[in-house]
């Protein structure tokens, strides 16, 4: 059996409900001929008016008439007073797409909101931090061949040097482009994430849940710029803040949510960090470890030298 959904004046989902429950409705004067109303099969939301016919028998197609309409509400009970959708049921965290409603994504209001905490933010970033590893590191070695095979033909040590201040600068360039590129175009794809973001499950969106656009996802690279200057406390505010937002993401107007938030599907939502997420972050303890602990010899190491050459 079909399960039924319809919008009220304010265009608020409700349901699920039976056909029977619809029926009833509508009797009760509560189901208006221009009233949206969805069920599984159909491609978008249509008035009540079209689809009627399906519920109540006898009503046919064209669909129930004005005066059949006028006949229910003048029958409802008067303890449904001014509110006619005063027994209505709540928005149901199950409800289908809304796209007549808003727009033709996914995009949903309804149910609660789990936002991305620090954590799986971190681990987010770890692989984020490696993917751009490896783009900078391959566009470092082509400037790298191209470089020598430039600046060796120069001969000139003065020529030389100004080529390589040029070359370095030209590289720097480029590997801000790249991250600018990078986050800002995958925050304002479709999928609304890095792929970081997309391996621990969460997302990037503006204040109302909706996709930002390229414009602001520029703007929240730059914005990470603050967040990092005060020693990465902007970071670590999305640990405590209201709704887990980062410095930046309060400059920038976001926020960092779990996949499933603002869709049709907000009970596929999970609170908690998620084997993806822990396996990252064990990772990335032990590389960071062992960068600490490998820069901490070469201190000692050229310690132990420089006292060595004195002596």
């Amino acid at each position: 059996m079909s399960q039924w959904y319809y919008s009220d004046y304010d265009r608020n989902r409700h349901g699920p409900v039976s056909a029977g429950d619809l029926a009833e409705l509508h009797a009760h004067g509560q189901l208006s001929p221009d009233t949206l109303v969805w069920r599984e099969g159909l491609a978008q939301w249509q008035p009540w008016s079209s689809l009627v016919g399906e519920v109540i028998a006898g009503a046919g197609r064209p669909a129930v008439s004005s005066a059949s309409f006028a006949t229910a509400a003048a029958s409802a009970p008067a303890s449904i007073g001014a509110n006619p959708y005063s027994v209505a049921e709540p928005a149901s965290p199950y409800a289908p797409p809304r796209a007549a409603l808003h727009d033709a994504s996914d995009y949903d209001v309804g149910g609660e909101i789990v936002y991305a905490g620090f954590w799986k933010r971190l681990a987010a970033y770890f692989i984020d931090s490696f993917v751009l590893i490896v783009l900078i590191g391959i566009l470092g070695a082509i400037f790298g061949v191209l470089g020598v095979m430039s600046l060796s033909g120069l001969g000139d040590a003065s020529a030389m040097s100004s080529g390589g201040l040029v070359f370095f600068a030209v590289f720097y360039v480029l590997e801000i482009a790249i991250m600018v590129a990078y986050f800002a175009i995958m925050h304002a794809s479709s999928s609304q994430a890095t792929l970081g973001k997309m391996a621990v499950g969460i997302k990037v969106t503006d204040e109302d849940g909706r996709r930002i656009s390229l414009a602001r996802g520029i703007g929240r690279f730059f914005a990470t710029i603050p967040s990092s200057l005060i020693l990465f406390i902007g970071y670590v505010m999305a640990a405590f803040t209201d709704r887990k937002r980062a410095l930046h993401d309060m400059i920038a107007g976001t926020l960092v949510v779990d996949r499933w938030a603002y869709t049709s599907h907000p009970e596929r939502q999970r609170d908690e960090l998620g084997t993806v997420t822990i396996v990252i972050l064990v990772i990335g303890g032990l590389l960071m470890l062992a960068y600490l602990g490998v820069m901490a010899l070469v201190g000692v190491a050229a310690g132990i030298a420089a006292s060595g050459g004195a002596s």
